[in-house]
């Protein structure tokens, strides 16, 4: 008997060493169940640049082996490359290599809006994967509308992107930076009279992440973060910035422009709270291995451009401000007119010494502005020049300041009379933001602002030298 109670009590003893060791396996195993990884690659603001691509296919087809992974877009994927912006369906290379790639969702940029209404609605019906933007409402134009917001499930992961644009295109109005004229039928509202409606997207979604997926701007991403800390992370565009920072424990990414980069976010996700974050940003010029066919199809675009016709010749470098000061005097010369302005915006690239073809000016000027021309008095140039608020290039007149006062002169040094009557040449983007200074009705040429300049070099034979010219003029 003696004996017999050793053994129970024995029996039990191990009885519970092994429950309770059973217990605690279960309690690991769940916790390691409770753990979810997933890798966020993004870009923003390519303009139009196709050739990269290949490069991140390879790499996001390569991440996929080993775990979750979704690609974004942070906006601006139009306007800077003539292979895109010129093609027979303005915007179609574009899309048409997203969605090769395989992009999960794309917020909406300011670019998006240049090619026109029509144009965008084609473009958008074309896209097989998702719009985000909260502060627009796209009427009766056609355009689908897209999301607020949208939630993207990779197996057992569910991620939650809202989208939200600028809207500083216009002081006396609410769009972004684009064409006035090309968004007249649409409606904007300020991020900041939207964002506190989707305050409780995460809990009603059930999301293991919310994620603030914004064409906006660091700075302005940065004020989200401290005043809306309700993301656990944002993926920004519109600045160009690369990013990478934290703030009021929200991290923040940007991943430069103009496809040169390609940002990886790494996360551990445990109880709906990020767990871990590593972040790459990864450099695609020092990156070689590549997608065959996604290379092959952007090989395509490129070589049925037809854009590599030389037109010029550049005797130096010129960089954007000298481009702009022989802008502004070859539209002047090729419309005939007394005066011209560029606005610095409209200025998108530097010349490199030599031969200039097509394909540089389109990149200069990829907003395929119309050239239009004002008759105005001097007196009204100036009030556009003071209260404006805005730098431009000009050509045609000197123009300087002196105390409060605005000066015009003409190549004889000699003082224009207020009453005196110029005829003004510019892209019509100015007259259409600056409308309260041009309340006539335009003369309108049959022709592109980029055109123009592509005629004029194409009936001139001299080499263009405007590195030691200075013609840019903003109201101090």
């Amino acid at each position: 008997m003696k004996y017999f109670k050793i053994f129970i009590t024995f029996t039990l003893f191990s009885f519970l060493i092994v429950a309770c060791s059973k217990n605690e396996n279960d309690s690991s195993i769940a916790s390691q169940e409770d753990l979810k990884e997933i890798t966020i690659f993004h870009i923003n603001d390519q303009h139009g640049k196709l050739d990269n691509f290949s490069k991140i296919k390879y790499i996001v087809d390569k991440e996929k082996e080993d775990t979750n992974v979704i690609l974004v877009c942070g906006g601006d994927i139009f306007s800077g490359n003539p292979v895109v912006d010129n093609y027979d369906e303005k915007g179609f290379p574009m899309i048409d290599i997203m969605n090769k790639v395989g992009f999960d969702i794309s917020t909406i940029g300011n670019h998006e809006f240049d090619y026109g209404e029509k144009i965008l609605k084609d473009r958008f019906q074309q896209a097989q994967f998702p719009w985000i933007c909260a502060n627009v409402d796209m009427n009766t134009t056609g355009i689908p509308q897209p999301h607020e917001y949208k939630s993207i499930t990779k197996n057992n992961v569910k991620i939650t992107f809202l989208g939200l644009i600028e809207t500083n295109g216009k002081d006396d109005d609410i769009i972004p930076s684009t064409h006035p004229w090309r968004v007249e039928n649409l409606t904007f509202q300020k991020y900041t009279s939207v964002i506190q409606n989707y305050s409780q997207v995460k809990e009603s979604e059930n999301s293991d992440l919310y994620i603030a997926l914004t064409h906006l701007g660091e700075g302005t991403d940065i004020n989200i973060a401290n005043n809306y800390p309700y993301f656990d992370l944002i993926i920004g565009g519109h600045s160009h910035s690369k990013t990478n920072t934290i703030t009021n424990n929200i991290p923040i990414f940007q991943a430069g422009g103009n496809l040169n980069y390609l940002g990886k976010i790494h996360l551990t996700i445990k109880n709906k709270r990020i767990e871990n974050l590593t972040y790459d940003l990864i450099d695609l010029s020092n990156y070689s291995n590549f997608d065959s066919n996604i290379k092959d199809r952007v090989e395509a675009f490129n070589e049925n451009a037809n854009l590599d016709e030389i037109i010029g010749y550049a005797e130096s470098f010129h960089s954007k401000d000298q481009v702009g000061y022989f802008y502004t005097d070859a539209l002047r010369n090729e419309m005939n007119v007394d005066l011209t302005f560029q606005n610095t915006g409209g200025i998108r690239s530097s010349l490199n010494e030599g031969d200039i073809t097509k394909r540089e000016i389109y990149t200069i000027d990829p907003f395929n502005n119309t050239s239009v021309t004002y008759t105005m008095s001097v007196s009204e140039i100036k009030q556009f020049l003071k209260n404006s608020g805005a730098g431009f290039y000009y050509s045609g007149y000197s123009i300087e300041q002196e105390g409060n006062e605005i000066i015009l002169k003409n190549g004889n040094n000699e003082i224009l009379n207020e009453n005196a009557i110029l005829t003004i040449g510019l892209n019509d983007y100015i007259p259409a933001v600056y409308d309260t200074y041009f309340t006539q009705t335009p003369t309108t040429r049959p022709y592109t602002t980029a055109e123009t300049i592509i005629n004029y070099l194409e009936n001139n034979s001299n080499p263009i030298n405007f590195t030691s010219s200075n013609n840019y003029f903003k109201f101090q």
